[in-house]
Parts: structure tokens; C-alpha cells; sequence
């Protein structure tokens, strides 16, 4: 996901930079190539013989080191960097950037820069809430620069209040929101993912394995490319994504009614979630008892929201780009060719539902990607925010076109 992109980290002098030592070997994972600047206070808490053997680069230290002497550091660190992510920020580091001081190596580099800057501040509340601080940020702010706000909670002083250095999947959010084009600028894009549950009593439902993470994944990855998302999900266990209007629903009912609100005004539809086909005929108001229970169950047939939105898109001249998901069992391309023809879509993302590693309820997947032109593209096993990548830039080639 980070591939060839060039990091600097910045780390300055909280208890919080052991956490940091896993940001580095998270973004090698992802790709990057992370070197590190360390302030002076900050070689108190962790050796920079940690963060060199974890970023496999020499970490940098001081402003005018001997053996770098001709590189001129602060000027090449900042040159060569795709993204400077300062984390911890400290009050006293904040202060410094706020203010254009260049006295140590890392504000010298921060001056330096014209790559993206993400400041992730981490200290005590007190300090933090204070007004210095607050306008110290505001002015980091206005300079352009991201500040990924801190969490709340316990704090290593044994205070609660806001100032937790945020945690990483947030953090890494905002790299690669830094980090991606903004190909999906002004476009209002509408996401469904996750399952549906159709009520049989106050207890029990019919329903389906999908976690709703394809979707997710989507909708955030949408919304870092400059989309306006709206979220339609069924019952998952997933936190809204940042930046994205998320409306919760239950039934596939619910769901038909929300896409149908929102669709016209929509520039593309993805449809990720898996919609029951049935529904329990009738709900029973009280719990089933298992003696003398009808053990047949009749089931009427939910509408098909995506056939209907198919069906939508013939008879309007203007309709938005739709894209829809097909899991199958086998006869992957003969099925998706046939769904991609009969709900008139303009791309359709295939998965096989008997692989162990891909699909519902999994991290990753594995998808054929059909369009309306014919061309079938197989995709290797990869995350599912690599997959919602592939997949929103073949929706703004398309856009575009």
C-alpha cells in the first residue's frame, strides 16, 4: 500500500514513542521506506539503536552531525520525503513548529519541507486543553499541516482527559489519506455493505456471515480520495469510518429504502452488501417455543435492490456509474458475466465464497472485476483496503471517461 513512498518520522520526547516503535514496523509492512529523526529528549525514553534496527536506516539526531556533514540533513531528510509524520508531538515540539523555530533537527526539517505533514500530538490533558497549546495547533492548522487529534483516556501520569498519542489504524488512516490522489474530489459516492437480519421472532432472525469489512474498506478509502461517502450498513461490529455519513440498518427493507433515498443525488452506487433474498413470510410478535413449533418455515422474497437500481438506470438518462458485488460458489465468470448483464452494472467485483482466506468475515480477498465492456481482470489474494483501491480507481477512470 505504501510502496516505494519515502517517510520521515519525526519523534519527540513522550513516554509514548515506545508505541511508536511498532508505527515503524507497521509502515515497512506496508511498503515504505521510513527513516527516523529522534529530538534529544526523546533518545531518553528509547535508544535510536531500536528505531535503526526496525526501520533498517540510521536514525538522525543532531542538527550538524560530522559524519553527514555534507548531506546538509535538515535540507535532504525534507527533500527526499513523500510524508513527515511527527509523532509523539509534544507541547514543546508543537510550540517550536508553530512558531518557525529551526534550533534542533527536526523543526529545521519541518521548515524545509513541502511534502504533506501529519502532527500526532501525545501529552497531558492540562497541557493540551491549555490555551497555548490550543493556538499553538490552530496555527499548525492554518500552515496546512494535519494534526490527527489524540485520544482520551488514561494517561501515563494517572489523569483521564484527552491527550492519548492517537492509536495506530487512525494514524495510519491519515498517511494514506495524505498520501492519495484526489481522484474522487466533488463526487458523492453511496456504499451499502454488510449483511442484512430478517426478524422470525424478538429473538431470532435469518441472516448472513458477511462482516460488512469490503464496505468499510470502501467507504474509507473513498472518503481519503476526496469523495463525499455515504454508508448504508447492516448489524456489524465495525466503528463508522472517520469522515463518512454512516446510517445503520437491519432489514433488507431498511436498507432498499436508504439507497432509494440517497441514489439520485449519488455520482456512483457500490453495492457490497449482502442483501437477504428472504424473509421469514410472518414475524411472530412472541418468542417460538420449541414444543408443538410448525417446523416449516415459509419465506417471501425480498426485492432485489440492485436489479431494481439496474432496472432505474435504463430508463434514466442520467443515473449514477453502479457497481455491484456477486459472491459465488462456482462458474465465477459465466455468473458475474450473466449478473453484470442482467442488473445492467458498469463494473462487477467477483469473489468465491468457498475460499478459506477470502470473502466474508476475513481481512483479505480475492475478486475478478468484470465491466461493462467486457474486460475481466482476475486480482491476486491482497487486504481489503488494497482491493477498495483497485476498485475506486477503476471507478474514477470510468468517471472520467
Amino acid at each position: 500500500m505504501l510502496k516505494d513512498k519515502k517517510i520521515l518520522l519525526g519523534i519527540s520526547g513522550s513516554i509514548a514513542v515506545y508505541k511508536v516503535a511498532d508505527w515503524v514496523r507497521e509502515l515497512r509492512r506496508a511498503g515504505a521506506d521510513v527513516k527516523v529523526i529522534m529530538t534529544r529528549d526523546a533518545t531518553r525514553f528509547v535508544s535510536p539503536l531500536t528505531f535503526a534496527a526496525l526501520s533498517g536506516n540510521k536514525v538522525h539526531e543532531g542538527m550538524f552531525d560530522p559524519d553527514d556533514a555534507e548531506k546538509i540533513p535538515h535540507i535532504n531528510l525534507a527533500r527526499e520525503a513523500d510524508l513527515l509524520l511527527i509523532g509523539p508531538a509534544t507541547a514543546q515540539t508543537i510550540a517550536r513548529l508553530a512558531h518557525g523555530m529551526a534550533d534542533e533537527l527536526l523543526s529545521a526539517a519541518v521548515l524545509a519541507a513541502d511534502s504533506p505533514i501529519l502532527v500526532c500530538p501525545a501529552m497531558n490533558s492540562r497541557m493540551f486543553l491549555h490555551p497555548a497549546t490550543q493556538a499553538n495547533l490552530h496555527k499548525l492548522k492554518e500552515f496546512g499541516y494535519t494534526v490527527i487529534e489524540p485520544d482520551c483516556g488514561n494517561l501515563a501520569c494517572n489523569e483521564e482527559g484527552p491527550g492519548r498519542l492517537a492509536e495506530w489504524p487512525r494514524v495510519f488512516d491519515g498517511v494514506l489519506s495524505a498520501l492519495s490522489k484526489q481522484d474522487l474530489a466533488g463526487r458523492k459516492i453511496l456504499i451499502s455493505a454488510g449483511p442484512t437480519r430478517e426478524p422470525l421472532d424478538p429473538v431470532r432472525y435469518l441472516g448472513n456471515r458477511s462482516s460488512g469489512k469490503m464496505g468499510f474498506a470502501l467507504a474509507a478509502a473513498a472518503r481519503r480520495r476526496g469523495a463525499e461517502v455515504v454508508l448504508v450498513s447492516g448489524p456489524v461490529s465495525l466503528a463508522d469510518p472517520a469522515g463518512v455519513e454512516t446510517i445503520r440498518v437491519n432489514t433488507a427493507t431498511e436498507m432498499a429504502d436508504e439507497i432509494f433515498n440517497h441514489a439520485t443525488s449519488s455520482d456512483v452506487i457500490i453495492k457490497a452488501a449482502a442483501v437477504s433474498d428472504f424473509r421469514p413470510e410472518k414475524r411472530c410478535d412472541l418468542k417460538m417455543k420449541k414444543s408443538g413449533a410448525d417446523l416449516a418455515l415459509p419465506l417471501a422474497v425480498n426485492q432485489d435492490i440492485l436489479l431494481t437500481l439496474g432496472k432505474m438506470k435504463k430508463e434514466q438518462k442520467r443515473f449514477p456509474l453502479l457497481v455491484g458485488f456477486a459472491a459465488e460458489s462456482h462458474d465465477l465468470l459465466e455468473e458475474g458475466l450473466r449478473k453484470l448483464a442482467d442488473k445492467n452494472l458498469d463494473l462487477l467485483a467477483v469473489n468465491d465464497i468457498t475460499a478459506e482466506d477470502a470473502g466474508f468475515a476475513v481481512d483479505t480477498n480475492r475478486i475478478m472485476l468484470l465491466d461493462r465492456n467486457g474486460a475481466a481482470e482476475k486480482l491476486p489474494l491482497m487486504n481489503k483496503t488494497e482491493v477498495a483501491d483497485i476498485i475506486l480507481s477503476r471507478v474514477a477512470r470510468m468517471l472520467n471517461a
